[in-house]
């Protein structure tokens, strides 16, 4: 917990608002003068304070007495991007975010990850980027004090711009802020290298003892393919293996190295045919349980993924559905082609992956999965995977269904859509997402629905693209805008979940 005890030991906030950015660690001797001078000051304004300190610059927003008080966290007039699923320290006490200017992240613009103290409100940088590159969709490691987020190119050029075949996964470990190493390797001149990639990785999410990393993956050797021969770039699913780093060719200035093995673990088609099981895409990844699922036969399956697969229907509609791939010990085995690719083909799984689909809405009233943009989530023990679909009713729900198959259980009954991503509470007593303008959370077993915060106006809903618990379960981390100034950004807020 190295990286945590050095953001810790420059929280001199105390309770304080007003936002400290700092870069980096103080003498040990002017740490401990600061340190006691806010303590001191902090005594004497507790004892002449008619109200108690708040760490918010402004007042927080007031609540009915039923909900529980939400916190600001974050002031600055910048933009404030959360991530779907693992923005909270492992000790529950940070929360990382990038600083892309858009309401939504669409605009891959940010230059810095930073992280929020939840009690403090102090503000760290754990990475600016330079020489025209980009940063963004930051992740914390489960158990190490280290992240991983998209770094695009530096020093883009007319041939090489910021796209989804041109970025890659970067990890930062926070005792050494601002020093990035590359997650996956790339190596785009043939015959290519096992282990490193041709493109670029997106959204970039550890498993929960850290050792894998998932992702979505985009291919420039096929995105640049002149022939109709070969395959076309599709999104597919990758995994980056801690433990073994790969070394590439220095025969293109675009080639690194990489500090993982990393390969695609899921199969798509040219053209999938009409109401089979093969897709044309792969994408919104989750891992399945945090130690894998149990199979019908009572055994256990230790690496998996649940993600959205593209099919066409008999009728030949695009739809999504939930697939499962059952993921190997081994990653470094060739199956039915090279890891690697060739110039023609796209980087094939490793032996022992096993991809199949899990639900079949085609005939329903509303087909596929549905709603706002969200990633597959499983509950912590791995039974259900959680998506959105509409009901017969035309309303955006929470479903789950088993990774063993079988039909979907709706798991909300609200009478408005589920208006975002959404996580598992740690013990799967509770799932939280947005709706209706309020943050909620739902009891997976009954249905029941809780609101957690007060319906907002549209200006100041929460935002869609998260809605995540903390590791100790006690408070969620969302984004809403808020003007100020005469300008609106997102800012990051927490409430607190009450029993």
């Amino acid at each position: 917990m190295a990286g945590l005890a050095y953001l810790l030991s420059n929280s001199f906030s105390v309770g304080l608002r007003a936002t400290v950015v700092n870069r980096f660690p103080l003498s040990r001797s002017m740490h401990v003068m600061l340190v006691g001078t806010v303590a001191a000051m902090t005594v004497v304004a507790l004892a002449t304070a008619q109200a108690p300190i708040s760490f918010s610059a402004e007042p927080c927003d007031m609540q009915p007495s039923s909900y529980p008080r939400e916190l600001k966290l974050t002031s600055k007039l910048c933009g404030h991007i959360l991530t779907n699923v693992n923005v909270w320290s492992p000790d529950s006490k940070w929360i990382v975010y990038d600083t892309r200017s858009d309401p939504a992240g669409k605009a891959f613009d940010g230059r810095t990850i930073e992280a929020v103290h939840v009690d403090t409100g102090e503000v760290r940088i754990a990475y600016e980027s330079h020489h025209g590159a980009f940063c963004g969709v930051a992740t914390f490691h489960p158990v190490d004090d280290k992240i991983v987020f998209i770094h695009g190119p530096e020093h883009p050029a007319a041939g090489w711009q910021y796209s989804p075949f041109h970025r890659r996964g970067v990890i930062v470990d926070l005792a050494r802020p601002g020093v990035a190493r590359s997650l996956d390797a790339r190596d785009i001149v043939p015959p290519f290298t096992p282990g490193a990639l041709r493109g670029g990785s997106h959204v970039h999410v550890f498993s929960d003892d850290g050792q894998l990393v998932s992702f979505t993956y985009e291919d420039h050797v096929l995105s640049s393919l002149e022939s109709a021969d070969g395959e076309p770039n599709q999104r597919n699913i990758g995994v980056s293996v801690a433990g073994r780093g790969v070394t590439v060719p220095n025969t293109h200035p675009r080639n690194h190295d990489g500090d993982y093995y990393t390969v695609l673990v899921t199969r798509t088609a040219k053209q999938p045919q009409n109401g089979t099981d093969e897709i044309s895409r792969a994408c919104e990844e989750g891992w399945i349980g945090d130690n894998g699922y149990q199979r019908v036969d009572g055994t256990w399956q230790r690496r998996a993924l649940a993600f959205q697969g593209e099919v066409a229907t008999d009728t030949a509609q695009k739809i999504s559905e939930v697939f499962v791939v059952d993921l190997p010990e081994d990653f470094a085995q060739a199956s039915d082609g090279p890891l690697q690719g060739t110039a023609s083909i796209r980087p094939r799984p490793p032996r022992g992956t096993r991809q199949r689909r899990l639900t079949y809405t085609s005939d329903r009233k509303f087909p596929g999965i549905q709603g706002p943009r969200h990633w597959l989530r499983s509950s912590p023990d791995g039974a259900r995977i959680a998506f959105l679909m509409r009901d017969d009713a035309g309303v955006v729900q929470i479903w789950a269904v088993s990774p063993n198959g079988g039909q979907p259980v709706q798991v909300t009954r609200d009478p408005w859509d589920i208006g975002s991503a959404f996580t598992w509470r740690a013990d799967g007593r509770s799932i939280a997402y947005i709706a209706d303008g309020s943050v909620l959370v739902v009891d997976p077993n009954s249905g029941m629905s809780r609101r957690l915060t007060e319906k907002r106006s549209a200006a100041t809903v929460p935002r869609p693209e998260a809605c995540v618990f903390s590791p100790d379960s006690e408070r969620i981390a969302y984004v809403r805008p808020v003007e100020s100034d005469g300008q609106t950004f997102n800012q990051v807020f927490v409430v607190a979940v009450e029993e």
